[in-house]
């Protein structure tokens, strides 16, 4: 080898030698092993949960829609399958847009990861109570007087904008979370810092008074 090969060689290896292995690193890489397994089989689920729905409501729509070879559905049928197809939407694509944004969330709560989950978590809870009170407050019970006893166009219409109000309710709330993360993280480690600070501040002030004191 050349002098710059030894040199390089000799440099690592000593390197080396003064690093400690982690004592904890085999739990971490098996953590992250069972939670890629978990994510796995978690978008699994969610993959044959949603496809069950899907091929109910279809086989449902089917079932009531046709009658003596002809289409024919009843308003209240429409009304049950865009239900179905709202609460889908929340439990599936909320959680779909979360897992792109956990590194971004960890970033955010690096200081404070404890913190930072319970912090997603409630905010989880708050986000299916507003989805849940915007599906319940326009599911419609009885037909009202411009609607015809089939599905119309007025209904169709009224179901596409209770689709993309969600969908836009979704999307804002995703999208305020982004700009609020930061600054809620900001927030909580200028807190943790301050705390370790008057701790500090606090634990100095006794030693001085214990020292400044006169024996007995």
């Amino acid at each position: 080898m050349s002098r710059l090969e030894d040199l390089l060689h000799d440099a690592l290896t000593d390197a080396g030698s003064r690093v400690a292995p982690s004592p904890d690193l085999f739990d971490r890489i098996q953590a992250g092993i069972d939670a890629d397994r978990a994510r796995r089989h978690g978008r699994q689920r969610a993959a044959v949960i949603a496809a069950t729905l899907t091929a109910l409501v279809a086989g449902a729509a089917v079932a009531f829609t046709y009658r003596q070879g002809e289409p024919h559905m009843d308003w209240w049928i429409l009304e049950i399958i865009a239900f179905a197809l709202l609460a889908a939407t929340a439990l599936v694509l909320g959680p779909f847009i979360k897992r792109f944004g956990r590194s971004y969330a960890a970033d955010v709560f690096r200081s404070n990861p404890s913190t930072g989950k319970s912090f997603i978590v409630l905010t989880d809870f708050a986000y299916y109570l507003i989805f849940a009170a915007y599906i319940a407050f326009t599911t419609t019970i009885d037909r009202p007087s411009d609607w015809a006893a089939t599905v119309g166009a007025e209904q169709v219409q009224h179901n596409i904008v209770r689709a993309g109000g969600i969908l836009l309710i979704i999307g804002v709330l995703h999208g305020v979370n982004l700009l609020v993360l930061p600054i809620i993280g900001r927030l909580l480690t200028l807190n943790r810092r301050l705390d370790q600070q008057m701790r500090e501040l606090t634990d100095a002030h006794l030693s001085d008074r214990d020292l400044t004191q006169p024996d007995n």
